[in-house]
């Protein structure tokens, strides 16, 4: 008994990763749209009044309300931050998701937007600017890397005497991956350029 029902368990959807129920949660769109017979991505310049990463380079997009999709994330903050209704974007698929961390996941779609609607729509509160990259461009183009080191750091209250070596536990560190693109007076880097990268790497793959 105790076999077949772990048996039907193991065989119905399951988390993508552990933890990722009670992981933050959201999504963005990688906005393609067609400037003189070329296709280019469109990002946005976060407003420099914005509390978290003022000034950074991002893609449209952010956190998931209670009970809602992924891609109904992705449609209503590209609306709130675009002005572009959820009508107006064809949404062509969905990449891997991005797992910065078990507590951290970003689910990116790619999506066709109209040019006409983003010049003078977008909302000021959250977007600086917007500018757009010839995909062309990214594809001859050669990010460059950085690495960011990470040490663990425990808590004051971390029960060391659970654990062999105790306070002398030796805490492996990690190296963070950041990728950069120059395109003109910008810096894409970050999430942004991770996505980017591998969003990139699978056009080139398939053309």
């Amino acid at each position: 008994m105790f076999i077949d029902q772990l048996k039907n368990g193991l065989q119905q959807i399951q988390p993508l990763f552990i933890g990722e129920e009670t992981a933050f949660k959201a999504a963005v769109l990688v906005p393609l749209l067609q400037l003189d017979g070329e296709w280019h991505i469109l990002f946005e310049v976060r407003s420099l009044t914005m509390r978290k990463q003022p000034g950074d380079i991002s893609f449209p997009g952010g956190k998931l309300d209670n009970s809602e999709t992924a891609l109904e994330a992705v449609l209503r903050e590209t609306h709130e931050e675009l002005g572009i209704s959820p009508e107006s974007v064809e949404i062509l698929g969905q990449l891997s998701p991005y797992i910065a961390s078990p507590s951290f996941v970003v689910y990116p779609y790619v999506g066709v937007i109209d040019e006409q609607k983003v010049k003078h729509s977008f909302n000021q509160e959250e977007v600086d600017e917007t500018f757009t990259v010839p995909v062309k461009w990214l594809c001859q183009y050669e990010p460059y890397l950085h690495f960011v080191s990470v040490q663990p750091t425990p808590s004051e209250d971390f029960p060391f005497e659970k654990i062999m070596n105790g306070e002398k536990y030796c805490w492996g560190s990690r190296a963070i991956e950041e990728w950069f693109y120059d395109y003109e007076n910008y810096t894409i880097w970050g999430l942004t350029a991770r996505i980017l990268k591998h969003f990139v790497g699978l056009v080139k793959t398939n053309s």
